[in-house]
């Protein structure tokens, strides 16, 4: 049993600890470099998230901020890395929508619910479905019928099996009763070449991937997986348009710390990710050119975001007995 003076002594230390994680805080990161942890390649949405937001903060906080990109192991290795960082403050992940579905995908080298802390929901974007000009759909109803009269006889890209795209266009399969055949590569960027090839009769992949391929008209837009339709896709329907009540499919990027890292570290880079997202500049960029709704949502939004998506697509992996590339 702990004596009357061990207990009183571990009382009085408690009120210390917020104390001194408020002092971390106050002298964070007291010129020391800071890593935002990109779990991908270079050149990919989320590494122009990651890079377009980095002068920013690093000017706000007046210290050295470096972009590493830590790809593999369909983003599971960076973020592994970060979840078993020390929680200072000085390492940061950021994730695309593939970070809900990896946990009930693979097996991971860290818990995602308690490894890692969510910091900030930067925005949300809708996919597009589309295909090369060289094919005769005209709107979604054109593919379902052709898939239709020839079962498995079309085929559609994705960045991978597990994305978003994937789960996305199993659940439409199921719910319209049509069959197309699935092609995972390994990246937006095979997958756009094979399409503006017009070496895959579909692609589905977030709006952000394929924007510059839609504007340029290498690339028809069937079907976005939005709320609403796009301002920059007037024409293209919704899902929920085309007959699929209440269903939405949206790409989505974020910010992740190491878990238990003090929450006045947290609380202050969230101010300083939010104003730098907010500048005009910056905001201008991502809408424009990632055609990302920013929403910049805070640790409490985040993971209650966040462990939806996990729900939702999850369970599609689950049922659908889906496995990695």
């Amino acid at each position: 049993m702990l004596s009357r003076r061990a207990l009183l002594a571990s009382t009085l230390a408690l009120p210390v600890l917020p104390r001194i994680a408020a002092a971390q805080a106050a002298n964070w990161p007291q010129g020391q470099t800071i890593r935002f942890t990109v779990p991908f390649p270079a050149g990919g949405s989320t590494d122009a998230v990651a890079r377009i937001v980095q002068p920013g903060v690093q000017q706000r906080l007046n210290t050295t901020i470096i972009v590493e990109n830590r790809a593999g192991g369909a983003s599971s290795l960076g973020a592994a890395v970060v979840a078993k960082s020390p929680p200072d403050g000085l390492n940061w992940l950021f994730v695309f929508d593939s970070h809900a579905v990896i946990p009930s995908l693979m097996p991971l080298t860290f818990d995602a619910k308690k490894d890692l802390d969510p910091v900030l929901l930067v925005g949300t974007a809708p996919m597009v479905l589309a295909c090369p000009p060289s094919r005769p759909f005209r709107s979604f109803a054109d593919v379902v019928a052709a898939a239709k009269a020839k079962p498995d006889g079309l085929t559609y890209g994705t960045i991978g099996n597990g994305s978003l795209g994937h789960l996305t266009m199993t659940l439409l399969q199921k719910k319209g009763n049509f069959v197309v055949r699935h092609l995972p590569y390994r990246g937006g960027g095979p997958a756009l070449n094979d399409a503006v090839g017009g070496h895959i009769d579909l692609i589905i992949t977030s709006v952000a991937n394929m924007a510059s391929q839609l504007a340029a008209g290498n690339l028809r837009p069937l079907l976005q997986t939005g709320e609403a339709r796009l301002p920059t896709l007037p024409d293209t329907p919704t899902m929920i348009e085309a007959g699929f009540k209440d269903f939405t499919a949206n790409a989505w990027w974020g910010v992740f710390a190491p878990g238990g890292t003090p929450r006045p570290i947290v609380d202050r880079m969230v101010r300083e990710l939010q104003a730098s997202f907010r500048d005009e500049k910056v905001a201008k960029a991502l809408v424009e050119t990632q055609q990302i709704d920013l929403r910049l949502g805070g640790p409490e939004e985040f993971r209650r975001f966040f462990e939806a998506q996990m729900a939702t697509w999850g369970e599609v992996v689950r049922e659908n007995q889906i496995r990695p590339d």
